[in-house]
């Protein structure tokens, strides 16, 4: 049975996921790029720039000097992997076998043996476009060929807007004619190399043999041979489901940015009561934990430490001692993420004649505060440290009434 490989490309990601938020910017050029950085780059740019002569790492200085007064955006790498979450559970209803790039809008699927359910992989392919532009705004690229590597350069074919199809058998001829930097798997080095004898199509490159690509490519020569003829017997690797993979990841974008260490605490519990409540629920202990920080001006900031606890005030204690070391800059922070790996199930059956300890009593008592969450929702029992400051009183006032049907007191 011939392969059928589906990419999906939304074309300037980024740009395409800051348009569906500001529909104003769609017709004006403008930048993606960290701020307040002397050396930053653009991550991205929509086609109006792209028109400009702004390209994907590009030296924002030299962006600016180009084009004088263009309008330049923060990256906002939540929303993006916010997006691609979405796209990939769009995708996954069609087929297990699917792969997603990192919040780059790129994605393959394997339609393989999926006709009799689904119908021909082209029909597929035009459901989900329809899907992702009447749910998300975006309107991806897709080609449909037998193998990656030809899928993923016709979309670069008919770049930022279209869809073609690479029948099973002219994988050689299509790719013939064409660029070697439109192929992916070779990388620049090997292009500059090839630059020096003059070879730059794919038709070119062909006349070499496995051994003469040997002299310049050791080690390489095969995999460089088969490329250009569209050989790619990778397969597409299987995208996580929520049921399968082996962390727990939640957070928070604050209404407006702040650098108040109260704020962050505050967030960084609600996180960790989450985080605590699913592993119990799983009867899974956290392995390591990951604070993942987005500042106002685009930069990120990160730091990871281990785990040996579901019990929120431990796991409080560690992850505030992570924040510290991730939290390294004095801009404000825009987004933060707490990302858990989960380790192995503990096990069901407790010793016979094991000593309570003090811990096993900690641990009834969050399990009893979680079946009064699952009953009467997760804001019903509160600590002080994520109450609002500004409006605890008040909040306890409702919090009697309407849980206990109790008279509030001054």
């Amino acid at each position: 049975m011939e392969r059928s490989i589906i990419h999906l490309n939304v074309a300037d990601f980024a740009a395409a996921i800051e348009t569906g938020i500001s529909p104003g910017l769609k017709n004006h050029p403008f930048i993606i790029a960290p701020l307040g950085t002397p050396r930053a780059r653009v991550f991205d740019m929509n086609d109006p720039a792209f028109r400009e002569g702004i390209r994907k790492g590009m030296d924002l200085a030299r962006a600016r000097r180009m084009t004088p007064g263009i309008k330049i955006l923060p990256p906002k790498f939540n929303r993006y992997e916010q997006a691609m979450g979405q796209i990939t559970q769009k995708a996954l209803a069609y087929t297990p076998r699917v792969e997603p790039g990192r919040a780059d809008g790129h994605i393959f699927l394997d339609m393989t043996g999926t006709s009799r359910l689904f119908g021909p992989p082209v029909d597929v392919a035009f459901r989900l476009r329809k899907a992702l532009q009447r749910d998300l705004g975006l309107d991806p690229i897709w080609a449909l060929a037998t193998t990656r590597i030809v899928a993923k350069v016709a979309t670069r074919l008919v770049k930022p807007l279209g869809e073609y199809i690479v029948a099973p058998g002219e994988e050689a001829d299509f790719l013939e004619p064409l660029s070697l930097s439109l192929v992916p798997g070779i990388d620049r080095e090997e292009l500059e190399t090839l630059t020096t004898f003059n070879l730059s199509r794919v038709s070119q490159l062909r006349l070499l043999s496995p051994a003469q690509l040997e002299i310049p490519f050791p080690g390489r020569s095969r995999r460089i041979h088969d490329l250009i003829r569209g050989i790619d017997p990778e397969p597409v690797s299987p995208a996580q489901t929520p049921g399968t993979k082996n962390f727990i990841r939640t957070g928070r974008e604050f209404g407006q940015d702040t650098n108040d260490p109260a704020d962050l605490r505050s967030a960084l519990y609600e996180m960790v009561e989450e985080i605590c409540t699913d592993l119990r629920r799983r009867n899974m202990a956290g392995r390591s934990a990951e604070i993942i920080l987005s500042y106002s001006d685009g930069i990120q900031g990160r730091a990871a430490g281990k785990l040996s606890t579901t019990l929120e005030p431990a796991m409080f204690k560690i992850c505030d001692q992570i924040l510290i070391r991730a939290w390294a800059r004095r801009v404000r922070i825009r987004h933060m993420e707490l990302i858990c790996t989960k380790g192995p199930a503990r096990p069901v059956q407790d010793s016979l004649f094991r000593k309570k300890s003090k811990q096993d009593s900690q641990e009834n008592i969050s399990r009893a505060l979680d079946k009064i969450r699952a009953r009467f929702g997760p804001g019903i029992v509160r600590t002080g440290l994520t109450l609002d400051r500004s409006g605890q009183v008040n909040r306890l006032k409702v919090f009697r009434k309407k849980s206990f049907g109790l008279q509030s007191s001054a």
